[in-house]
């Protein structure tokens, strides 16, 4: 008991996480990734962690959150009928071999490379969002087999190396081939479970578990942080799926938008300031 007092603050951080990243996991369909890794991995500096190591478990305990969280998402969606099943049947292949090549990547590189890599990918994508309007997509309709390879495969991969659920990319990258804003969503929850659940595993089988982690860490994955942020997630993800189909397409990019540049300038700042 006098243990569970000692840390509330700390759980009541990892319960408000899970609350905002459910909400956002329907909502925008990321898995709720683009919240919870730089939420861990300030929490986990504050109990003494370094910011290398902070950034390798964040992201493999956001990559573990994400898989019932992305169930949950897609659950709602598929009731909407906003989840793609075609376009899943293309790119799931291509996802898993990126998601495969980017977790072996993160056992390899320095943490710091992840944390700059975060912070630019959500940066640019929330920057995408906020000033391409509706009318200025790139192209009328998504490019050609060997073009959505390459991009399948890329979200994967840059996915998995931040701790991502797929949303935080596939969502952009489908709308700006005039993809409709709301079926993108729906179906990047699903992208969420291809990417998450290989990526987790791999990261808790064969992540060096380090010697500054926190209790409860195997490999790259924090039990604790896991087990207080997964039920409130699973718990709010249809409450934001519900939402989500109340909003007009420009409403939803706008919101992804604002999260995502929030993130990013937050990861950049605790590089470099």
């Amino acid at each position: 008991m006098e243990l569970v007092l000692n840390n509330l603050p700390t759980i009541a951080a990892l319960v408000g996480t899970g609350i905002f990243a459910g909400l956002l996991a329907g909502l925008l369909g990321v898995g709720g990734g683009i919240v919870i890794v730089p939420v861990l991995f300030f929490l986990f500096q504050s109990f003494g962690v370094s910011p290398q190591s902070a950034m390798y478990i964040a992201t493999g305990t956001s990559l573990a959150t994400i898989i019932p969280t992305s169930i949950s998402s897609i659950r709602s969606h598929r009731k909407k009928g906003n989840v793609d099943a075609a376009l899943l049947k293309q790119w799931g292949a291509l996802i898993l071999v990126g998601v495969l090549v980017g977790s072996w990547l993160v056992t390899k590189v320095d943490g710091r490379y992840l944390t700059t890599l975060f912070g630019i990918v959500a940066t640019l994508s929330a920057l995408n969002m906020l000033f391409r309007t509706g009318k200025s997509a790139l192209a009328e309709s998504l490019p050609g087999r060997v073009g959505q390879s390459i991009m399948a495969a890329c979200i994967g991969f840059f996915s998995s190396m931040v701790g991502i659920g797929g949303g935080t990319l596939s969502v952009p990258i489908l709308t700006a081939f005039n993809y409709p804003a709301h079926k993108a969503v729906g179906t990047a929850a699903a992208i969420g479970l291809i990417i998450s659940l290989p990526a987790a595993l791999y990261l808790l089988m064969f992540g060096q578990t380090p010697q500054d982690a926190p209790l409860g860490t195997y490999g790259y994955i924090n039990l604790v942080g896991f087990v207080c942020i997964v039920p409130l997630t699973v718990l709010c993800a249809p409450i934001g799926a519900g939402i989500a189909s109340k909003l007009d397409a420009n409403m939803l990019k706008k919101i992804f938008a604002v999260v995502l540049l929030i993130t990013g300038t937050r990861m950049l700042a605790q590089l470099f300031i």
